[in-house]
C-alpha cells in the first residue's frame, strides 16, 4: 500500500538533496568540531576557545614553542595556538628517533654524557629583539651549554663542562645582542674543580661562579670569555637588561646563609637573600685590562679588588625568578616564601651605586639599600615563582602554592594605587596544578608579542587518560589579549619543561633539504659509481649512497676484529625524502636527511651475517632498502 505524505513532509528528490547536503557539509568541514552541531555548550563556534585554538589539517600555527624538555635532554617544539607537538630536538641525550647519538657527529658533540637536564631555553637576540639565528639550552646536571641551529633545528655545539662551576641552573641569558650567553652556578665547589674539601668547611672552602659564554656573531661558536667569583650562594635564575639597563644582569639566589645541609630549614633563615647585579661590560674590560688571574684556563674576577662588576641587592625570600621588563627599567623578584613580587627600578639601582648608597658588604662586594631602589611589594599570592610581561604595561606571575596565574600592572603608579598595591592586581586566573614556569612571547624582548601565555604546570594531577602512575606534566594555553586572562586549550608534555620560548613563525625560514652544492663533507658522494669499499690493515671503510630503494653497496664483507667505518651520503634532494641506516645486533641507527652525509664507525666483534636496512620509511619499496653485512671468523 502506498503512503501519501502531506506536502510539507514530501521526500525530495536526488538532486534537492544534494542542494541541502553539500552547503552542510561545506560548512561542517570549515569549523572546529561539534561548531554547529554540539548541544553541550561546549562547540567551536566563533569566538570560543576551540575555535581560537583550531588549526584546520593541512594549516599551519602562528609561533613556534620550544619547550625546555628537562631531564629528557631534549627540547620539545610544538605550534601555537594548537599546542600540536611537532618534532623533537636532541641535545644532550642519544635519540634514536633522528639516529642522535649514534653517528661519529653526533657522538662527539655527547661526548662522555649520555644524558642531561634541559632548564632554560633562550632566543639569539639583535638589538634586543629575536633574530631567529640559534636557540641556546643549558644542562644544569653537567655544566654545559647547546646551541641548536634553527636554520635546520639541529644541536650544532655543546659546550662544557665549564671550569669551575657546578649546577648550571642560573642559565641561559642571552644578552641584547648575543654577545654572551650567561650563566651562574647553583652548586658550589671547592674550586679548583676536582680539589676536596670538607662540606663541613663550606662558608670557607666553597664557592660559586659567574659565567660569561661568548658566542662569536659570524657562527655562533661558543667559548668561556670570563668568570666572576662568588660566595657560596645558590645562584637561582636570571635576566639581562636592556634599555637603562643595558649591559646589566640580575641573579637571585637561595641560600645566602651558606649552609650545606638540611637546606630546607638551613637555607631559609634570612628574611632575605641577596641577588647579583652584574656589570657584565665591566666584566669584558676588566679581563682586557688584565685585571683577571687564570683558573683552569679561564680569566676568573675577584670581584672585591675589580670594583663595579659586582654588587648585591636584598630580596624576600629564597627568591626564585628575577625578571627584566620590555623596558629595561623594572626589575620584578618573586619572593617563592613570601607572598609578594618585589619591583626593582634599575634607575634608582643606578643611583644608589653612583652614590654609593650601601648598607654593608659581603666579602667586599657592596650591598644596595634595598629601601632606595625598591618601587614597590605587589601582593600577588601565595608561591609566586617567575614573571612575564606582555608589552603592553601588564606583568604574569607564577604562584606555584596558589595554582594560579596573577595580572598586575607594571609602574608608574598613582598615588592611591602606591598607597594600596592590591590595587594593581587586575586579574588572577587558575591553573591546573601547581605552575612553574610561565611564558609569554617575547618576553624577554624589547617587543613582547602579547598574545599568548602558556602555564608549565607541575602537577597534572589525572586531567588526562591515565598512563599508570607515571605522569606527564599539563601545559595550559591562555589568552591574554583582553582585561580577563581566558583559558583556551590544555596539552600534556612529558617531564618536564621548565621554560619555554614563543617565536613568530614568519621569523625563521628553516632549510629541509641540505643542497648538494653546499656539501663540504670530505666523505660525502653524489653518484652510484663513487660508492667504495677499502681495506686498510684492519680498518674497512665504506662509501655509501642511499636513495630510494637502495643501498649502495648493499652488501660489506669484513672478518671479525675489524673496525668498520661507513660514510653514507643521502643523495635525495626531495623534502621529507628520509633514509636510515641500522645494522641488526650491531646497536646502530644513523638517520639522513636530504642531503646529509653522516658516518659511522664500529668494532666487529662477533662473525656471522648481519642484515642492513632501512628504518626510516621512504618508499614503496622500502622494505627492499636492505643488505648484508658479511663477517668472516678470524680464523
Amino acid at each position: 500500500m502506498k503512503t501519501h505524505l502531506p506536502p510539507f513532509m514530501s521526500r525530495p528528490g536526488p538532486a534537492a538533496l544534494a542542494a541541502a547536503l553539500v552547503p552542510a557539509l561545506l560548512l561542517s568541514g570549515c569549523n572546529p568540531p561539534g561548531a554547529s552541531s554540539s548541544s553541550s555548550g561546549k562547540s567551536g563556534a566563533p569566538g570560543s576557545a576551540a575555535a581560537r585554538t583550531w588549526v584546520a589539517p593541512g594549516e599551519k600555527d602562528e609561533y613556534y614553542l620550544f619547550y625546555s624538555g628537562g631531564h629528557s635532554g631534549q627540547v620539545f617544539v610544538a605550534g601555537l595556538p594548537s599546542m600540536r607537538h611537532i618534532s623533537t630536538i636532541p641535545v644532550f641525550s642519544p635519540y634514536p628517533g633522528t639516529g642522535y647519538g649514534f653517528d661519529e657527529e653526533t657522538k662527539a658533540l655527547l661526548g662522555d654524557y649520555a644524558w642531561g637536564d634541559v632548564h632554560h631555553p633562550a632566543l639569539s637576540q639583535a638589538d634586543g629583539l629575536y633574530d631567529g639565528r640559534w636557540l641556546f639550552v643549558n644542562d644544569n646536571a653537567n655544566n654545559r651549554v647547546a646551541r641548536i641551529d634553527l636554520r635546520d633545528f639541529k644541536t650544532r655545539q655543546i659546550l662544557g663542562p665549564i671550569p669551575n662551576s657546578s649546577g648550571n641552573h642560573g642559565s641561559s641569558f642571552v644578552t641584547e645582542n648575543t654577545e654572551y650567553v650567561l650563566v651562574a652556578s647553583r652548586f658550589s665547589v671547592p674550586l679548583p674543580k676536582g680539589r676536596h674539601a670538607d662540606p663541613a668547611d663550606y662558608e670557607k672552602e666553597f664557592n660559586g661562579m659567574v659565567s660569561g659564554i661568548k658566542v662569536d656573531p659570524s657562527d655562533g661558536t661558543m667559548s668561556v670569555g670570563w668568570q666572576i667569583l662568588t660566595p657560596p650562594f645558590n645562584w637561582d635564575l636570571g635576566s639581562t637588561g636592556k634599555g637603562p639597563s643595558s649591559g646589566w644582569a640580575f641573579w637571585t639566589s637561595y641560600n645566602s646563609e651558606m649552609a650545606h645541609e638540611t637546606l630546607e630549614a638551613t637555607s631559609t633563615q634570612g628574611d632575605r637573600d641577596y641577588a647579583a647585579v652584574v656589570n657584565w661590560r665591566a666584566a669584558g674590560q676588566a679581563v682586557r685590562d688584565g685585571l683577571a688571574t687564570t683558573l683552569d684556563g679561564v680569566p676568573v674576577i675577584a670581584p672585591a679588588k675589580v670594583p663595579g662588576v659586582l654588587y648585591f641587592l636584598p630580596v624576600p625570600k629564597s627568591p626564585h625568578g628575577i625578571d627584566t621588563d620590555p623596558s629595561g627599567r623594572w626589575i620584578a623578584a618573586s619572593g617563592k616564601l613570601q607572598p609578594v613580587v618585589s619591583v626593582f627600578d634599575f634607575e634608582k639601582i643606578k643611583a644608589a651605586i653612583d652614590r654609593k648608597d650601601f648598607t654593608g658588604e659581603v666579602r667586599g662586594v657592596p650591598v644596595i639599600r634595598y629601601e632606595s631602589v625598591l618601587e614597590g611589594e605587589i601582593p600577588v599570592g601565595l608561591g609566586p615563582l617567575h614573571t612575564q610581561y606582555d608589552g603592553k604595561g601588564n606583568a604574569y606571575t607564577s604562584l606555584y602554592i596558589e595554582s594560579a596565574v596573577a595580572k598586575w600592572k607594571l609602574p608608574p603608579w598613582t598615588a592611591e594605587e602606591k598607597a594600596d598595591l592590591n590595587k594593581v592586581i587586575l586579574d588572577k586566573i587558575d591553573v591546573h596544578y601547581n605552575i612553574g614556569h610561565l611564558v609569554v612571547g617575547g618576553s624577554d624582548t624589547k617587543e613582547p608579542y602579547g598574545k599568548y601565555l602558556v602555564a608549565m604546570n607541575k602537577l597534572s594531577k589525572g586531567r588526562h587518560l591515565s598512563v599508570g602512575p607515571a605522569q606527564p606534566e599539563s601545559s595550559q594555553l591562555i589568552d591574554i589579549t583582553g582585561e580577563k586572562m581566558e583559558m583556551l586549550y590544555e596539552a600534556f608534555t612529558e617531564p618536564e619543561p621548565h621554560f619555554a620560548q614563543i617565536l613568530k613563525a614568519d621569523a625563521i625560514k628553516p632549510i629541509e633539504v641540505y643542497p648538494k652544492a653546499g656539501s663540504a663533507h670530505p666523505h660525502a658522494i653524489w653518484d652510484a659509481k663513487d660508492a667504495s669499499i677499502t681495506r686498510r690493515g684492519n680498518t674497512v671503510e665504506v662509501k655509501m649512497v642511499a636513495i630510494r630503494s637502495r643501498f649502495i653497496p648493499d652488501r660489506i664483507d669484513v672478518n671479525e676484529g675489524d673496525e668498520l667505518v661507513i660514510h653514507v651520503t643521502n643523495v635525495e634532494q626531495t623534502t621529507d625524502m628520509i633514509h636510515g641506516l641500522a645494522i641488526a645486533e650491531q646497536n646502530v641507527n644513523v638517520i639522513f636527511d636530504p642531503g646529509e652525509t653522516k658516518t659511522l664507525r664500529l668494532k666487529i666483534k662477533k662473525p656471522g651475517v648481519f642484515p642492513f636496512y632501512c628504518t626510516n620509511f621512504c618508499s614503496a619499496l622500502h622494505q627492499e632498502m636492505q643488505g648484508y653485512l658479511a663477517v668472516k671468523p678470524k680464523s
